[in-house]
């Protein structure tokens, strides 16, 4: 039998936040700030600040309904974060999370190095929050990757709580996915982001050319 190889780095961490969990206080940017989602007609701005030599993958994002909102600092853009309402790949890992209705994700967020340390981060996500649950959306979700102290401090002081760690095992070739959760967290949130990350399945194995299949559910 092949012998199995731990990877104690894990993909990252999943954390969530209801969106009726009151506010943080005191989370301002140490400048000022204006928040606010753009569409397309502002994507040359956007790539410049994401760093991108090709800005028709924005285009591709905005056609497909995904949002981004902004931090803007003396009329430049200075920080960002992509929102999607249904599912999206989560491309380092070569998974997809799937969503329910009234949930929405935060992904690929970013701040130009000019402007760290100034908690554009942390209130962007208070802002992008703030507005999902004026429109009625009930819970978000973001990742982090374990080693990224600076975004896991950023989401905990925007009210964000980790609940599951996305845990992977190497088998020759493969990689064995399952979903572990956090201690104290209640078990029927884990099951929801097992859900998110796994559709409803123990593990996935998730093979060199990325093909996925299910394998049967396993007790702990």
């Amino acid at each position: 039998m092949p012998s199995t190889e731990f990877d104690s780095r894990r993909p990252g961490t999943l954390w969530v936040r209801n969106l009726d969990w009151p506010l943080p206080d005191n989370i301002v940017p140490r400048v000022p700030t204006t928040f606010r989602c753009i569409g397309p007609d502002e994507i040359d701005s956007l790539a410049q600040v994401m760093r991108l030599g090709n800005p028709a993958i924005l285009q591709q994002r905005f056609a497909s309904g995904r949002r981004c909102y902004v931090a803007q600092v003396e009329g430049g853009l200075a920080a960002y974060g992509w929102v999607s309402l249904k599912e999206e790949d989560i491309g380092e890992i070569r998974l997809r999370i799937h969503l329910m209705s009234g949930e929405a994700y935060i992904w690929d967020c970013g701040t130009a190095p000019a402007y760290r340390r100034l908690r554009l981060y942390t209130a962007l996500l208070l802002h992008i929050t703030d507005q999902l649950r004026a429109e009625g959306l009930c819970r978000a979700w973001i990742g982090a990757d374990g080693d990224n102290v600076a975004s896991q401090q950023g989401m905990a002081l925007a009210g964000f709580r980790p609940v599951a760690d996305l845990v992977v095992a190497r088998v020759l070739v493969m990689r064995m996915f399952w979903v572990r959760g956090r201690a104290g967290v209640p078990e029927a949130v884990v099951t929801d982001a097992r859900r998110a990350l796994l559709g409803d399945r123990d593990r996935v194995w998730l093979a060199a050319l990325s093909t996925i299949k299910s394998v049967p559910t396993q007790s702990s």
